[in-house]
């Protein structure tokens, strides 16, 4: 037993039943004990903390896994494990590592996991929140809960059952949450006598359908949980295996960002009255707060700046505290009289959360009653809610069998996409932005009947609803003509940004953009030699730029596995955008599923469903894009700028390296050690889907080896060539 680690150790339940399972994911009411612990927050502010969900195929050994996990690390209340000893044999059973969580008394008779369990113990680098998530079919709601909670996730297969149905729901549900980091777990292997071969049988069946939801798990690892072979500690059984320990799997992940380090968003819970003191109450989300800061209230866009922080009961307003950080509730005053009311979002002035009426979310459906395209919901987000229609529904997918169903149903228990067109206006991040604000919860026929996540916000003219491929010109319709920019004006920005960059290095080039710009800035890559330098660059600094790809469902393994890869070196998620179902079906339906090959309009047809649409919704509601071209990288680039102002978008066009050559981007990721798409090494300069793309032959141009059938001056993808 270690001292140490059994003094910090604590273990908490948490029960959930249907209408709870939705609370937790759209962590509604903030009056609510939803989360008593926020995700990926050290209180002491000293250890990284991660939480991690366990998952897998009832009897499996999750709970047995997680009970011998606290007995290597000390993590177990001194003299407990003999209690449960003693506790087993009254009952005339042999003791289980299961019983230090199945705690509920149904779990034990039944013998399976109900509810949602959180167990908090200490590796030698960092705090761990494992999650323990139901496996029986029953109780997939509740193991979304626990899944939605999670930084990253371990999968847990049996050794002597291999790959179940469960097995595939789980790991779809978890690609399905946003999870990019992910560890298998192969159990039981002292039952099949540590057979390497079988073990090698399983890993391939597991990462092969990994593979194919955009998974690369960081390890897969042989144990016996029971035993203890392969959880903390090496075994002369699994002597052929030479990867991690599941301690050090836990280890290796990487911390999500604190919620303190991201932007500031503190929801309106109350506002109170004391004579002509005007008190706004609330809990802090994420970020910061301390006297003088400038904010601003969404949706409403009023500016002010923080008076007082107030506390009570104080003997001495010298006492009043002069900063806050997120977790914490507080009440403030602000310098001037503006109306703020309950459910309003206050957000740092320098990045705002997005306001609008249209929501389109990831959403869990509970109610037996399907949620069908004009369904009236209320959507809550925070503290705020309002009523609304269901305007379009999306990949709705049977979590259960894993089998796509209509696409105007949503049926009970069920997964899938939305777009609600909202009464009035509300203030969100979307979720890859922002955990603390990126949640929401559905109230049906007056009770809570489903929960998800908010994908993006924005304005209900932004986005058409219609299934139809729509031409060209409509797809860059994403902003509401009266929202977007003044065209001049946009125009007159980017020519003095163009100016102040042009003596600037990249890296400053981008700190320039963040701090002259309000509100979202997006940087798209697709994973290619320039994209990872900038990423890298992004990464060395502290900043809200969300980074998104667009995948277009043929991209190579090889991009997957450094998508991963990109991720766990910098802790940060890389937010996808996939094209349109309905767009996609109609798209090869009419030109076949290779049909981009026949004509040139064909192709930009394709690039269009696949990647315009995709990147259009990515960018809705942002200020500002950053992307990773180049001048010199073909002949359409050449008039490139630094700077430009894409009035369609209604937005600024930033290309930090455009004056870079590419020997230049090598030697900066050779001197970083910056991770690249093993695709470089085989010849091929530009990558994108794997059918456009080949390797090409010393002189030839970069861009040669992507739409290669092409005549050349053609190569050119349909995002680039624009209306041309």
């Amino acid at each position: 037993m270690n001292p140490r680690m059994h003094s910090n150790a604590c273990v908490r339940l948490v029960i959930c039943d249907s209408a709870s399972a939705a609370e937790n994911i759209g962590h509604a009411a903030m009056n609510a004990p939803v989360f008593t612990q926020p995700r990926s927050v050290n209180p002491a502010g000293t250890r990284p903390s991660l939480s991690i969900v366990i998952v897998g195929h009832v009897d499996h050994g999750k709970s047995t896994l997680i009970g011998r996990l606290l007995h290597e690390t000390g993590s177990l209340p001194e003299g407990k494990l003999d209690a449960l000893k003693i506790v087993s044999a009254r009952r005339g059973m042999p003791f289980e590592w299961s019983f230090l969580l199945d705690a509920l008394q149904t779990e034990r008779d039944q013998g399976i996991t109900i509810d949602t369990s959180q167990i908090r113990f200490r590796t030698p680098s960092r705090d761990i929140v494992l999650i323990d998530a139901p496996g029986h079919v029953e109780f997939l709601r509740n193991m979304i809960t626990g899944a939605a909670q999670a930084d990253a996730a371990i999968l847990i297969v049996d050794a002597t059952e291999g790959v179940r149905d469960q097995t595939r729901q789980h790991g779809y549900l978890l690609h399905l949450l946003g999870l990019r980091q992910l560890a298998v777990v192969i159990n039981k292997m002292d039952r099949i006598g540590f057979d390497a071969l079988r073990f090698q049988e399983i890993k391939a069946e597991v990462v092969a359908h990994l593979a194919g939801l955009g998974f690369a798990p960081t390890a897969v690892i042989p144990i016996s949980a029971r035993n203890g072979d392969g959880v903390a500690r090496h075994s002369s059984s699994t002597a052929w295996h030479t990867g991690p320990t599941v301690l050090e799997a836990l280890d290796a992940f990487s911390s999500a960002r604190t919620l303190a380090d991201l932007a500031l968003r503190l929801p309106v819970q109350a506002v109170y009255k004391f004579g002509d003191r005007r008190i706004i109450a609330g809990r802090l989300e994420s970020g910061q707060l301390a006297l003088g800061d400038d904010i601003v209230v969404m949706p409403s866009g009023k500016r002010a700046r923080v008076k007082t922080i107030e506390a009570w009961p104080l003997s001495d307003d010298s006492r009043a505290p002069s900063a806050v950080t997120s977790g914490q509730s507080v009440g403030i005053t602000l310098d001037c009289e503006i109306f703020v009311d309950r459910g309003d979002l206050i957000c740092a002035l320098a990045s705002p959360a997005r306001a609008g009426n249209r929501l389109r979310a990831r959403v869990f459906w509970l109610h037996q009653t399907p949620l069908v395209v004009g369904s009236r919901i209320i959507a809550r987000i925070g503290t705020a809610e309002s009523g609304g229609v269901v305007a379009a529904i999306d990949k709705a997918v049977d979590s259960g069998r894993l089998a796509a169903t209509h696409a105007e149903v949503i049926g009970q228990n069920h997964v899938g996409e939305i777009e609600v067109d909202l009464s009035r206006l509300l203030a969100a991040d979307p979720i890859a932005a922002n955990v603390g604000t990126g949640r929401l919860a559905l109230e049906f026929n007056g009770r809570i009947a489903g929960g998800g996540l908010v994908l993006s916000v924005q304005s209900a003219h932004a986005n058409s609803a219609s299934n139809s491929v729509a031409p060209l010109d409509a797809s860059l319709r994403t902003v509401e003509p009266s929202l977007r920019p003044n065209p001049d004006e946009l125009t007159a920005r980017a020519s003095t940004f163009a100016r102040v960059f042009a003596e600037l290095s990249p890296a400053e080039r981008i700190a320039q953009l963040r701090r002259e710009t309000t509100g979202r800035i997006v940087f798209t890559t697709s994973f290619g030699l320039e994209d990872q330098a900038i990423l890298h660059l992004l990464s060395e600094r502290d900043n809200d730029i969300e980074v998104v790809t667009l995948d277009t469902g043929r991209l190579f393994p090889e991009t997957h596995q450094l998508w991963a890869e990109v991720e766990q070196r910098y802790g940060r998620r890389i937010r996808a955008v996939y094209p349109r179902h309905d767009d996609l079906e109609a798209l090869v339906e009419r030109q076949g599923i290779n049909g981009f090959y026949e004509t040139r309009e064909a192709r930009t047809a394709c690039c269009y469903v696949r990647k315009v649409e995709p990147l259009n919704r990515a960018l809705a509601g942002a200020q500002a894009w950053i992307a990773g071209l180049r001048a010199d990288q073909s002949a359409q680039r050449r008039d490139m700028t630094l700077v430009a102002a894409d009035a369609d978008r209604g937005l600024i066009k930033l290309n930090p390296l455009f004056d870079w050559t590419r020997d230049e981007v090598l030697a900066f990721v050779s001197a970083h050690d910056v991770p690249i798409n093993p695709l470089h090494g085989k010849g091929f300069a530009s990558i994108g889907c794997a059918p456009c793309s080949r390797a090409i032959t010393p002189g030839e141009p970069e861009r040669a080896g992507r739409w290669w059938w092409e005549e050349e001056g053609k190569t050119e993808c349909g995002l680039h060539v624009g209306r041309s």
